[in-house]
């Protein structure tokens, strides 16, 4: 099954809510807020990208990339997740290509790198 990838619009924000929760569910290693994370993200204009995967009208996929801040204070860099997958549609290549498409915007947004906090199995 195909999905397409976009931006989000604010009829999306509430969809997007339940997919991160379901997402995470039964994730291990969570402390089940990355839909708290998100929304503080957007609330406070700081998501650089907030990409989503649909099928059919329907959210199947999200991923958020907001900017970081450096040690050094090098600039540019962002932090890419949390990166939510409905659990039907997992390992089925849809964060893959979530992944992919934000990649591609933080280059055309000029970014000097990115930066993901995650399971090595899948990122690796």
């Amino acid at each position: 099954m195909s999905v397409a990838i976009r931006s989000e619009s604010p009829l999306d924000v509430a969809a997007i809510d339940v997919l991160i929760v379901s997402a995470f569910l039964d994730a291990p290693h969570t402390s089940h807020t990355e839909q708290l994370i998100v929304k503080g993200l957007r609330e406070a204009k700081q998501l650089s990208v907030s990409l989503v995967a649909e099928n059919k009208g329907n959210l199947v996929g999200h991923v958020a990339v907001s900017p970081v801040s450096i040690s050094d204070g090098t600039e540019h860099w962002y932090g890419l997740g949390p990166i939510s997958v409905a659990p039907e549609w997992q390992r089925q290549g849809v964060g893959s290509q979530l992944v992919e498409q934000a990649l591609t915007e933080l280059r055309k947004l000029g970014a000097a790198g990115c930066v993901v906090l995650g399971e090595p199995q899948y990122y690796g």
